[in-house]
């Protein structure tokens, strides 16, 4: 079924399931380590995956922020609800002004084609290192799953997503017997979630800016502004999106966001890559995951960390494999001559340790062969 450009089909709604490797593994920690309320956390999520769905029309993701939940999660209780909630007013204001004054535009343009090529590869390089790391703790599970995947991928029809999915649900429900009796307790109960805005002190603005929010702004460029509008215009040329759109976008994600109570949130291009490796196509996708998300964030928020355990790491450990190998093969496409490949393989390698050092070396290599200051 075809509704407004989108489609709602099997392979879609498959497809739309392509990010839970990234996903899910943050929304448990910030609800079991952080412990904040998962019905702002999956309200916010739900609502933007369905903007972003209808809006775009293509797989654009909806993500938590990685560097923010990282240094989150890591840091536990040091780390007040209040803080996190001032990192996502703070990328939200500065990702606003770097679209509204065209400063990102100006970015993309004297960006060089190569340098964008090394993040995608080096991104992708990093979510299947990561997706290895989550696999490595139940090496039968994944080898199965992972095989299951490879076969399925090649069957158009037979989507590898929900035969996924399954065997993750039948591995936990056989592994842990009481959670057949957990989900059968489950009931709806509608609940709306508290606003993160009145939560935030004067303390809590530095710590957010100085501690979660700067650290986050080279990799929301290099992932989830310039590499996934790289990702987007080359599967869906023919429904392009600009760099200045997705910064705006970026505002309007984290500072309705905050006020709807959710962590600080980004599109990547990673997560698309994940999207489009198991199906999907259109923004059907998003808006498939998008209305499951907010309907279980407003109906069983409470139920929350009953639902995740059905979801094996090494279950999403391959599902992050495949949305990196789906994203690192499309990393160096076109790259002409040795010098392209060189700026390629710098960028690409310090992706994966620094988005930020990364980006600004493979400009001054890419300026510096273009004004032959170096011979490679």
């Amino acid at each position: 079924m075809r509704v407004a450009g989108n489609e709602y089909t099997v392979k879609e709604t498959a497809g739309a399931f392509g990010d839970l490797g990234t996903l899910i593994p943050f929304v448990v920690g910030y609800i079991t380590v952080n412990h904040m309320d998962p019905a702002g956390i999956l309200v916010a999520f739900g609502v933007f995956k369905l903007w972003a769905g209808l809006y775009f029309k293509t797989p654009v993701p909806i993500q938590p922020m990685k560097a923010i939940g990282t240094a989150a999660i890591t840091h536990g209780g040091a780390i007040t609800h209040g803080t996190i909630f001032a990192s996502g007013l703070f990328t939200g204001v500065v990702w606003g002004l770097l679209g509204v004054s065209g400063a990102v535009t100006w970015i993309q343009k004297i960006t060089r084609r190569p340098v964008v090529q090394g993040i995608v590869l080096g991104l992708g390089l990093g979510f299947v290192v990561e997706g290895l790391r989550m696999m490595r703790g139940d090496p039968v599970l994944a080898v199965v799953a992972g095989a299951m995947t490879f076969l399925l991928l090649s069957c158009p029809r037979l989507p590898a997503m929900p035969a996924l999915l399954a065997l993750g649900v039948g591995v936990a429900l056989v592994r842990e017997p009481t959670l057949l009796d957990e989900l059968a307790r489950m009931s709806l109960r509608f609940r709306l979630p508290a606003s993160g805005l009145f939560q935030i002190g004067w303390r809590d603005v530095a710590t957010g800016i100085l501690v979660l929010g700067l650290p986050q702004l080279p990799l929301t460029l290099g992932n989830a502004v310039i590499a996934t509008v790289e990702e987007n215009n080359t599967h869906f040329p023919d429904r392009p999106i600009t760099v200045k759109t997705i910064a705006l976008d970026h505002a309007a994600l984290n500072l309705v966001g905050v006020a709807l109570g959710g962590v600080p949130m980004c599109h990547g291009a990673g997560g698309m890559a994940g999207h489009i490796r198991f199906g999907a196509r259109t923004g059907g996708a998003l808006v498939i995951l998008g209305s499951l998300v907010l309907f279980v964030g407003l109906f069983l928020a409470d139920s929350v960390a009953t639902l995740l355990q059905c979801f094996p790491p090494a279950i999403l450990g391959v599902i992050l494999l495949f949305g990196g190998l789906e994203l690192a093969a499309g990393g160096r496409a076109g790259a002409d001559g040795k010098e392209d490949r060189y700026i390629i393989c710098l960028t690409a390698g310090l992706a994966m340790w620094n988005m930020g050092v990364a980006y600004l070396a493979g400009l001054l290599l890419a300026v510096a062969c273009e004004r032959k200051w170096v011979a490679l």
